[in-house]
Parts: structure tokens; sequence; C-alpha cells
């Protein structure tokens, strides 16, 4: 049955109704942000059947996905594949090409990595809706491998070399593709030369309550990985002296707590109620990196945050400038104190209705809407032509339209 904490809204009938469907996603191992877009996906269509690489998923947080069995490849098998499948990354092609949907009318993959790769007959409607393309093969390539030695740099580039051949090969078996943001619909039309659908991932933004009398500190609530940059936050932070506190783990977290001053707070992950209250009280949300959507910008405001952010990537599109929140120009401490030393001169500037009403652009329901929207005359589409598709322009309400 569907998520408790969302319940999938009565439907009417539809074109679709009576088809087999399956979801594919990477891989299963916690519950972030593209596992929560197949969440959504699962309350709207749940008796999808579900497929990954693998699934690690302990047994208390597996509501998300109705306690759904998960179909795994080989990779489940391998020899310490729980703690380190990642390290698995190239064989992860031939594993998602060995998993079998022939039993399936529409599949839709849910794709940051590998999983638009797999294989569908000439009669199965195949619908991708990306993350981004592979982060380590194109964008993040040369800091990826900046981190490492040469013997092994020099291993990780000809892996990365053939995962981009396959890649770009593997697009050609895609018959619509879906873009969580415009942002990442360029990196689509970069790299596939395919357009795009844009339907932007659904934020829970009914669990904030937003209020207008905000405690003294802002927040960062992220992964320690260098993208982030949560080390420039952090760097920030300690010259200007402002209450900060900063929630995240990962492979920065020792240089981060280097750099951190005693108005600096750091916090290991915490429960979502526990994450909630600091977004329902903080003065602000503070964002360094250049993401692909970046839920936690639209949670903030979706809890009466302003955010400050880098103005690149998909926060351009979530964070209305001097309305829900201030665009810094440079990826750079002094950049980020000025937009920080602006609106802590006048944090009044910004109404509490305003940040919540725009959050509300990306709430499950719109997401519901425009998902169904774009499958069902995808699926009209598709067998118009004989099962030949078209790469067809689909309006949804949001009013994005498919990326050029």
């Amino acid at each position: 049955m569907p998520s408790p904490n969302h319940p999938a809204a009565p439907q009417p009938p539809s074109p679709i109704d009576g088809l087999r469907m399956a979801i594919a996603h990477e891989w299963f191992d916690k519950h972030a942000g593209s596992e929560r877009v197949v969440e959504q996906i699962l309350n709207r269509y749940p008796a999808a059947d579900l497929f990954s690489l693998v699934d690690f998923l302990p047994p208390e947080q597996r509501g998300f996905i109705q306690h759904k069995p998960i179909t795994t490849s080989f990779l489940q098998s391998l020899p310490g594949a729980r703690r380190h499948f990642r390290q698995y990354l190239p064989l992860m092609p031939l594993a998602i090409e060995q998993l079998d949907f022939s039993g399936y009318d529409i599949i839709i993959s849910s794709h940051h990595a590998v999983a638009k790769g797999i294989i569908t007959r000439a009669d199965q409607l195949h619908i991708s809706y990306v993350h981004t393309p592979l982060r380590y093969g194109w964008d993040l390539q040369h800091q990826y491998l900046a981190n490492m030695g040469t013997a092994k740099g020099a291993i990780a580039r000809i892996i990365l070399h053939y995962l981009r051949l396959w890649d770009i090969a593997s697009a050609h078996r895609v018959d619509y593709f879906i873009a969580n943001s415009r942002t990442v619909a360029r990196r689509i039309q970069k790299t596939y030369r395919r357009p795009a659908q844009v339907v932007y991932p659904p934020v829970d933004v009914e669990r904030f309550t937003p209020s207008s009398q905000r405690d003294d500190y802002y927040v960062v609530l992220s992964r320690f990985v260098p993208y982030k940059r949560v080390d420039l936050i952090v760097a920030a932070f300690a010259k200007l002296g402002l209450p900060l506190v900063v929630i995240g783990d990962g492979p920065d977290a020792a240089k981060i707590r280097r750099l951190a001053t005693p108005n600096i707070q750091l916090l290991p992950p915490q429960p979502e109620a526990v994450v909630t209250d600091y977004l329902n009280r903080c003065k602000a949300f503070v964002y360094a990196a250049e993401e692909d959507f970046g839920i936690a910008a639209v949670e903030a405001q979706a809890a009466g945050a302003p955010v400050i952010a880098y103005g690149r990537g998909g926060v351009t599109e979530t964070v209305i400038p001097n309305k829900t929140g201030i665009l810094f120009s440079h990826q750079t401490v002094d950049s980020l104190m000025k937009a920080v030393l602006a609106y802590d001169s006048d944090p009044k500037q910004f109404r509490v209705e305003d940040m919540r009403y725009n959050a509300e652009r990306f709430s499950p329901g719109q997401f519901h809407q425009n998902l169904t929207t774009v499958v069902e005359q995808a699926w009209h589409h598709f067998h118009a032509v004989d099962g030949i598709p078209g790469d067809v322009p689909i309006r949804i309400s949001n009013g994005i339209e498919t990326s050029p």
C-alpha cells in the first residue's frame, strides 16, 4: 500500500490502467533524494514491480517502497557488496543489462549512473527519469580524479572512458527522457543529444511548519563530499563569527572539523524530525554547491527559511532572488560572506508566506500530476506511430517545456 506519509491521491481512469509496469533504480541502500522520487513514482503506480542492482535496505526502512520485494542483479552476491558495492562500478553496465524486463509494457528507470541502460523490446516503452547523467564520468570527472594517486588515477581514467562510451550508446535505449530540472535537461541535451521533459522532484512540504519567529542561527544540511563545498561555508562563517549549525557527514568530515570555530556546531546526520525542527527555526539555510536540483533548498523554503546559495544549477530554478533567497555569484568565501552580510543586515526583507508559496510548486501532488501527464502522453505517442517514438513535446501544468 502507499506510504502512510504520502498516500496516493485517488486517480481518474487512465489509458495505461491494466498495463504491466516496472521501476528500475540503481541501488537501494538508504532513503535519500533519488529514493524519494522512486517512492512517489511507486505511490502513483503502486502495482509496479521494483528492480535494482543491489538491495541493502534494512527492514525498518522499507516502508517507502511499500515493503515490496526487489529483483536484484548478480552484484548482490559478490564479495563485500553490502559495504562496497560502488567499487563494482565497472561491472554495473553488464549487471543492469542482465535484469529481465520482458514481462512489462512500461518501464521507468530512475537514473544517475547506469539505470537507463536496461534492455527492452521495440514494443516496450522505456521512460528514463534522469537525476543527472553519470556525474563522475562527465561534469565531475576531473574533481573525482584529483583525489587519486598516479596509478589508481590512470586505471580510473580508462574505466571512465569506457563508461562514457557505454553511457552514450545506452542512451539510444531510452524512448523518452524526463529531467529533474532544466539544468539536468541541458546536460542530457549536451551529453546524449536528446530532448528531455522537465518534471521537478517531489518535496514533502507538508512536514514543515513555517513561522516568522526565527532563531539566531544559520543551518547547513549536506553530505560532506567535495562538490557540496561545505568547507567553503564553514570557512566563511569562521571569518564571520555568526552562529552556524552543520548537519551531515562524509569523506570531508576531518577537513571540515579542522576549519570549524567555536561559533560553528557540527552534528552528525539527524533523524528527519530533528532536521525538520532545525529548518523550521533557523534564520536562513546556506548552500554552496552547484546541484542538479537541490531538494534541501526547497525544504528550507517550505519551512519559511530564506536560502543563501551559489547561483548555479538547480537552485536557480527553485529560489526566487531577493524574494525567497539570495544567490551569490562566485563559489568563493568572499562572495558567500557578502551574501550572508547582505541578508543579516535586514532579515525581515523576506516573507515566510512567499517562501512557502514557492515551495508548494514542488509538492508530491504536483509531481504525481506532471508524471501522469508525461507517462500517458508518451504511451499515446509511442503507439500512435507504431512504436516509433519521436521525442514529442509534452505540456504539463507547471509550464515547463521540453528542452531545446
